[in-house]
């Protein structure tokens, strides 16, 4: 079957597409990706000579550019990755937030409707859920905890998340969501917390931390999420939230002192900031509803993940430096020169 995936050169959806092929190489996958700056044409380079993979530049929310996709290609499955997803940026400018992750998703939804599909699956965040007290470890996000968003990112994804529930009900279009936490991996975009961290103790740079860093967030190897996100939406029920976990709880200033004690570089490197407006303290998920249904739980310990994915950093620093430099930008037009 015919796959569409969103947001495709992007970390996850990157991720996303290579696990595909991996285990599904029976599958064509198609992929779409605007390649605003955390898109990345490197990511997908290992595809693209793949005759069941192809590759479309589009914005999601250009209804036009994707209906006429979608009457040519008429994909089975909708895996939505597209997002504007940096929390810091949303405070800046919450418009572009809006269009990208609330707009762009009802677009697909549509044409989902007009073209038909097998199903409609919504990637999404635990932040939708608000976070949660520092002294109640105990406590837990699950699928019934109220939405209470607390920046213009989350906010605009969960406001995604219920007109895709509302798309279910209304039109009877069979979607599923699923709420992640905080993902690390190869591809990440050296804006989030573990490869800005990389990058920056490597040259010896100082390490901004938000306030005291005792922000607790529950971090999930990239693979893992990957996994759990093929299960939903070939085998999980239609109209159904399920949260994706890592079990694996860390504040961030632990997270920053790991990476330097794996690359040997000094503590003193750290510097508190202030801290950005609306931080949330603490996110955690219980993910037995996925367990429990589907068989799914996280295989990567972080520690292992962090070895992993440090590693990865080390081997691809020209693809790290070339986002610092931006030249990344270019590489569009360098994979589709004569093509």
């Amino acid at each position: 079957m015919t796959i569409l995936v969103t947001g495709g050169a992007g970390f996850i959806g990157s991720n996303f597409i290579a696990y595909e092929r991996r285990v599904h190489p029976e599958d064509r996958i198609l992929c779409v990706d605007a390649l605003t700056y955390a898109g990345n044409m490197e990511n997908l380079a290992p595809f693209m000579d793949d005759p069941l993979f192809r590759f479309v530049k589009a914005d999601i929310a250009d209804r036009q550019a994707i209906y006429a996709l979608f009457e040519e290609e008429k994909p089975d499955i909708v895996v939505n990755f597209a997002a504007e997803t940096h929390v810091d940026r949303s405070v800046h400018d919450p418009e572009v937030f809006l269009r990208t992750n609330m707009m762009g998703t009802q677009v697909l939804m549509d044409a989902c409707r007009k073209y038909g599909i097998q199903r409609y699956h919504q990637v999404s965040t635990d932040e939708v859920y608000g976070d949660l007290p520092l002294d109640e470890p105990d406590l837990f996000f699950t699928e019934e905890t109220p939405l209470h968003t607390s920046s213009p990112y989350s906010a605009s994804k969960a406001s995604a998340d219920l007109m895709v529930l509302a798309y279910h009900r209304t039109f009877g279009l069979p979607v599923s969501i699923t709420r992640c936490s905080n993902n690390y991996g190869p591809y990440q975009f050296p804006e989030k917390l573990i490869p800005l961290m990389i990058s920056r103790a490597l040259k010896d740079q100082t390490l901004p931390v938000y306030g005291t860093g005792e922000n607790v967030r529950d971090w999930l190897f990239v693979d893992d999420h990957c996994s759990a996100i093929d299960l939903v939406m070939r085998k999980g029920r239609v109209g159904e939230v399920y949260n994706v976990g890592g079990h694996n709880e860390r504040t961030n200033l632990e997270v920053v002192k790991t990476i330097l004690r794996e690359l040997n570089k000094p503590e003193s490197l750290i510097t508190f900031v202030t801290d950005r407006p609306g931080h949330d303290r603490r996110y955690a998920i219980d993910p037995a509803k996925i367990h429990g249904e589907l068989g799914w739980l996280p295989e990567t310990k972080f520690d292992d993940g962090i070895r992993a994915t440090i590693r990865w950093y080390l081997d691809n620093v020209g693809w790290l430096e070339r986002i610092i430099a931006g030249e990344y930008q270019d590489y569009y037009e360098k994979m589709y020169a004569g093509r």
